[in-house]
């Protein structure tokens, strides 16, 4: 009983609100399907952490001296030293995709690039509002909507809000059904939303598939060296996929992998959203310019799209410009859905695959561009 009545003295009213966050997670990704194989465990996660007396994180306890806690030692003696956990998830990432879209169309890969012009942004954004540079620039990439290249830069730039980060990286990719539409429908018209777009794939060998992959990471190696590990891993994943004598490893990846690799990683993120570190006027910042960045990423990629149509006879939809953000493939279902409400007959997924999956590849490219440029600039 005196033990209890310890445990009651020792909550705050900041970890019941951490306890708060941790159930609303686990609500939306049980009753919304939200992101559920990490917003799952991270919820559960954020429970554990702020809990006081369990264990789960490294304590002092009277009588036996210091705890070694679980959540604590995968933070520590793994993503902190190393951060595996987001590269060997972006090896299950690149099992999944099917680069042949893109290669069947290869100008929409320009879509991709600019639909990472929010990163940078919201960057500036956030160093006005005070953030440090290292703090701006992993708030930035959260605009990617690509939750592992989120985590890999904030470890590697050692920001101390990782946990925010990582909530708004992963809710804002769970929300693009809501969000994009939105965002879309705010800078286009009702006459472009119904622009037709003919697809007539062309066939891509087994070869053009394999080398792809190969040669994106010595590109990427030659213009961002910072960005070899994140692409490398992508493009390998990708090349077990594609090169046909690995198939039982490629599904692998695409499933257990990335699973199980996505159940740690929440579990692990959970260490930084303890109370004393989330409950804060910089965590709702955060927040909010996550959405930032995360609108102008979309935005940019819908009016790249209407800029190159000043130019060409033959006219882009340029809601297909928005599905240039890194959320495969729910934003180019979203574009595909949008397409059909303005035109029944209007289909425009394999376009939108086309532009999402480039944005898989420049979103990866711009955290690289950022853990090159970053550090240097801290000295």
């Amino acid at each position: 009983m005196d033990f209890l009545l310890e445990s009651f003295k020792l909550l705050t009213w900041q970890d019941l609100v951490m306890i708060a966050v941790g159930i609303i997670l686990i609500v939306l990704a049980i009753t919304k399907n939200m992101e559920p194989a990490l917003l799952l465990p991270m919820g559960f996660g954020a429970i554990l952490v702020n809990l006081p007396l369990t264990g789960v994180i490294n304590q002092n306890l009277e009588n036996i001296g210091e705890v070694a806690g679980a959540i604590q030692w995968l933070y520590e003696g793994v993503i902190e030293a190393s951060e595996i956990f987001p590269l060997l998830l972006f090896i299950g990432i690149g099992a999944m995709i099917d680069f042949g879209p893109l290669l069947s169309n290869p100008k929409l890969i320009f879509f991709g690039a600019a639909a990472q012009a929010g990163i940078f942004l919201t960057i500036i954004a956030a160093s006005l509002l005070g953030f440090g540079l290292a703090d701006a620039s992993a708030i930035g990439i959260i605009g990617a909507a690509d939750g592992p290249t989120s985590i890999l830069v904030a470890n590697v730039l050692n920001s101390k809000y990782l946990g925010a980060i990582s909530v708004a990286a992963y809710s804002y990719m769970a929300l693009v059904p809501i969000i994009q539409p939105f965002c879309i429908k705010l800078v286009t018209t009702k006459k472009e939303r119904r622009i037709r777009m003919d697809y007539k794939p062309k066939q891509v060998s087994k070869t053009a598939k394999i080398i792809f992959p190969i040669a994106v990471t010595i590109v990427a190696g030659l213009i961002a060296p910072q960005s070899v590990a994140l692409v490398g891993f992508l493009m390998f994943g990708n090349l077990i996929k594609e090169c046909g004598v690995l198939n039982t490893l490629s599904e692998t990846a695409s499933k257990v992998l990335a699973n199980l690799i996505t159940l740690l990683l929440g579990l692990t993120i959970s260490f930084s959203m303890r109370a004393e570190e989330f409950v804060s006027l910089q965590t709702l910042m955060i927040l909010g310019l996550g959405l930032v960045a995360f609108v102008f990423d979309t935005i940019c990629g819908v009016l790249f799209a209407k800029f190159i149509n000043l130019f060409t006879k033959k006219k882009i939809n340029p809601m297909v410009g928005g599905a240039g953000i890194s959320a495969f493939p729910m934003s180019a279902r979203v574009v595909q859905k949008l397409g059909l409400e303005e035109d029944p007959e209007n289909h425009l997924l394999m376009h939108a695959v086309s532009a999402n999956v480039s944005g898989q590849i420049a979103s990866v490219l711009a955290g690289g561009v950022i853990l090159s440029i970053v550090p240097g600039m801290l000295g």
